[in-house]
């Protein structure tokens, strides 16, 4: 069964065995505003958690989709590329940006559950 997770930054990831599904919350993309592009790393490419691994720009501001663990990327939603508008409608569905091999599970540990998370944007 599938697990979601979410960091302080916003960004979720959704795992199943070692893989995860990563994109940013409905929340973020909210107060982001009109999304109008995403910048996507390379399938291979490498990142340890809390490194800058895509880059998301919206009519208000550009922000960072930090790595919510160590992983390497399996897969790209290249869709977003001629697409980006599909952030702002399903975030946390199809609009999700990159997929990942985690390396280290034990980090999973230090993200929120959806509930957590929700309390977290709550009070923040």
């Amino acid at each position: 069964m599938a697990e979601k997770y979410y960091a302080k930054d916003h960004e979720y990831i959704l795992v199943e065995g070692d893989t995860g599904t990563v994109g940013i919350s409905n929340f973020a993309q909210d107060q982001l505003g009109d999304v109008v592009f995403v910048e996507l790393p390379e399938v291979g490419k490498t990142f340890s958690k809390g490194e800058e691994a895509c880059v998301v720009e919206s009519v208000k501001a550009a922000s960072e989709v930090l790595a919510p663990v160590d992983c390497e990327i399996l897969e790209v939603n290249s869709q977003l590329e001629d697409k980006p508008g599909m952030v702002n409608e399903d975030a946390e569905g199809g609009a999700w940006f990159i997929k990942v091999k985690i390396n280290d599970k034990s980090q999973l540990s230090e993200l929120m559950s959806g509930e957590d998370y929700d309390k977290f944007v709550a009070d923040s």
